[in-house]
């Protein structure tokens, strides 16, 4: 195949490529321009798309001896996720501009124009494991195709890459997925005679070099003094801009008085409308079910059986479908916490009634389901909408009365 390598200039992907060539693939790399700032330089692991990257990935792709070009992306970059980003936390919600990348740049700009030009694939450094498609040497067919966890779960990266969507991951290869480690990524880099063998990870927000991610939003959204309040109203302090906190934020609230049973205090929910900002205890951010939308679809949903929405659905009146033991997970590196899932292919919707709390839930967010035989494979994906509290149900309550309507129904018993 002709596979696109996406050089970064970090050690993870210089590796992929190498296991291209490996493979026998015709193999060019491309590194990425994101950035409008061509003076932007790395800081220690801040920071990436830099102009040290842009060398180092050169270097890389020279040692390889694989044609190397760098794509001016940073109109799309800008556009698709920085944009994104700033109008997410204007609106309230908690956005992760990884996973953004991931679906509008990596598998969207990038394989746009590397289809154009008559490549197969695009071979990236992210650690997950995918069957089917071009792994299979069936680039562009979904047949079978399957994403599932990293061999090395703490390096695993299917969370970021499961909105990218059958069809984008199709035309993917991820050749580390099976790397048992990062320390064993950094080896054989450095036995292949790769310059990046012992470069730092990046960790941050790659557009916030310098780690300032308040910093950055009060910069480009503007400072706006706002109260900070209890959940009963009560105002505590001040804040220059409710962008500038997450649901579920402990430190960095500003507050100079401690509150009356001194307990820490939590950010439980940002109003945008009003520039308050809500803290309380930790249980306030205990949720028991999520909704999402903009479903994504990685897995055939099973009917749903042994509840009173079993048999229709209130949005279409199709059997009520989904996973009746799965796990879900709303962080990169987050808690999987099992659930029962339902989703409603037409609406694009999806609803998780979990088997225990799950705390620090915000809108906007990216959730994403696993199951399968070993609770390993990636099911589905769609954003946060809303999360409710733990409440005991009323005896009119059903399950698909917590599926957002799309249009109000009446109905009587």
């Amino acid at each position: 195949m002709r596979v696109l390598a996406a050089l970064s200039g970090g050690v993870d992907s210089a590796v992929a490529a190498a296991r291209a060539v490996d493979a026998g693939h015709e193999v060019v790399g491309v590194h990425m321009a994101l950035t409008r700032n061509r003076a932007q330089t790395r800081s220690g692991s801040r920071g990436c798309c830099s102009i040290e990257d842009s060398a180092d990935a050169r270097w890389a792709a020279q040692i390889l001896g694989i044609p190397f070009y760098v794509w001016d992306l940073s109109e799309e970059f800008e556009e698709r996720v920085v944009a994104d980003f700033l109008d997410e936390y204007r609106a309230g919600r908690t956005p992760n501009p990884c996973v953004r990348c991931n679906e509008r740049v990596k598998f969207d700009a990038l394989l746009e124009r590397g289809l154009a030009l008559g490549f197969d694939a695009v071979a990236t450094g992210h650690y997950a494991r995918l069957s089917g498609g071009a792994p299979s040497g069936r680039p562009g067919d979904t047949t079978g195709l399957t994403l599932r966890r990293a061999v090395d779960t703490a390096k695993d990266q299917s969370y970021v890459l499961a909105v990218s969507g059958r069809e984008g991951l199709a035309r993917a290869l991820f050749p580390l997925g099976d790397a048992p480690s990062k320390a064993q990524v950094r080896a054989e880099a450095e036995a292949r005679g790769l310059p990046v063998a012992s470069k730092p990870d990046s960790y941050d927000i790659c557009f916030v070099a310098d780690g300032d991610t308040r910093g950055f939003l009060t910069r480009s959204l503007g400072a706006h003094e706002g109260a900070m309040v209890s959940p009963d109203g009560e105002v505590l302090g001040t804040h220059q801009g409710y962008f500038g906190f997450t649901v579920g934020q402990r430190k960095g609230l500003g507050l100079s008085r401690p509150a009356e049973d001194g307990r820490p205090r939590y950010v439980i929910e940002t109003r945008p409308a009003t520039n308050e900002v809500v803290v309380g205890p930790e249980e306030l951010l205990s949720r028991s079910a999520v909704d999402g939308d903009g479903l994504v679809l990685l897995a055939d949903p099973e009917p749903l059986a042994g509840s009173p929405s079993a048999d229709t659905s209130d949005l279409d009146r199709s059997p009520a479908v989904g996973w009746q033991e799965a796990s879900i997970q709303v962080r990169a590196h987050g808690r999987p916490v099992p659930a029962r899932v339902r989703v409603d292919e037409v609406a694009g919707l999806l609803h998780a009634e979990l088997a225990s709390p799950l705390r620090g839930v915000a809108a906007g967010q990216s959730l994403v389901i696993y199951g399968g035989a070993d609770g390993n494979q990636v099911l589905a994906q769609a954003t946060v909408s809303s999360a409710q509290a733990p409440a005991a149900p009323s005896p009119e309550t059903s399950f698909q009365s917590l599926i957002p309507h799309r249009a109000a129904v009446a109905r009587k018993d």
